[in-house]
């Protein structure tokens, strides 16, 4: 029995159907939800859809019972991560889960220099925990999604062009979806050879790179801007962007004007058995209506 958590959002989901595409009973699947009304799409797949919180330890013991291995997809809750990964990984000894995979992130600086010190914080000591607790295990250092990426650059980037402080620094950045076909490769493979995987691109690609691409896919010219931290705060947070989201981008910004999410190595093709989804393919469909 195979269980993955935060099966109703868009990397679970994705993973379960996958799961499903390569032949998995839906009898052998089961997703952690916090309500039936969120999983009606899982249900109606035939998927033994679990009720629980990441808050609620008694609920994860009851719904990890029988389980022998298990997704454990980051919380979202940035300023309760490492509580919530703590009840799961507590409550998954207590029941004798065999094995956690895990998605975690790439990253250089482990550092409290580094800008998204505080999200690598919570992925180390997840880490940690899930070390420490005996079971079995597999890392994925996930790259930055491509998808959040298109989300920093906006519904307008034809228009208005990229505007982000990251100067000439690069990324591996990747396609939710190739991720979620690798955590689904992962748990269905019998053997795994070693416990930390890279799942990032097989490019890393500059702003100016990927305005290049949105020129040639848009056929008009889609600039860079690169302003500096400052005038890009003052920016977004007067067009209406939340203070909190403004300083998120920011920070990510920064993290890969560092390199954060530069890398030379990646295991991504190997696991899925083909070329991840490129950044051209993936901005041709993100912006579909070019």
């Amino acid at each position: 029995m195979i269980l993955i958590t935060g099966a109703t959002g868009h990397f679970g989901e994705a993973t379960i159907d996958f799961l499903i595409q390569k032949g998995v009973n839906q009898n052998t699947i089961s997703a952690l939800a916090r309500s039936a009304e969120k999983a009606k799409d899982l249900i109606n797949k035939g998927v033994n859809v679990k009720i629980g919180d990441y808050e609620d330890y008694n609920s994860l013991v009851t719904a990890f019972a029988g389980v022998d291995k298990l997704l454990l997809i980051s919380s979202s809750d940035m300023e309760h991560r490492v509580r919530q990964h703590t009840n799961v990984v507590n409550a998954a000894k207590e029941v004798g889960v065999k094995h956690i995979i895990y998605t975690s992130f790439l990253r250089r600086n482990e550092t409290a220099s580094s800008p998204i010190a505080f999200i690598a914080q919570q992925h180390i000591e997840s880490e940690r925990l899930i070390k420490e607790s005996g079971i079995a295990y597999t890392f994925m250092y996930n790259s930055l999604y491509a998808d959040s990426l298109q989300m920093f650059m906006g519904e307008k980037v034809l228009e208005t062009g990229i505007f982000l402080p990251i100067g000439s620094g690069k990324g591996a950045f990747t396609a939710r979806i190739d991720m979620a076909e690798a955590a689904a490769n992962l748990m269905l493979a019998q053997k795994l050879d070693r416990s930390e995987y890279i799942i990032a691109n097989t490019g890393n690609y500059s702003m100016n790179d990927l305005a290049s691409i949105l020129t040639e896919l848009s056929g008009k010219p889609v600039a860079y801007l690169n302003p500096s931290k400052e005038v890009y705060l003052d920016a977004v947070t007067k067009a209406g962007m939340p203070e909190m989201y403004a300083h998120l981008f920011a920070n990510f910004s920064q993290a890969i004007e560092q390199g954060e999410f530069e890398t030379a190595t990646t295991d991504l093709e190997t696991i899925l058995g083909r070329k991840p989804l490129s950044m051209k393919a993936f901005l041709n469909s993100a912006y579909s209506k070019i």
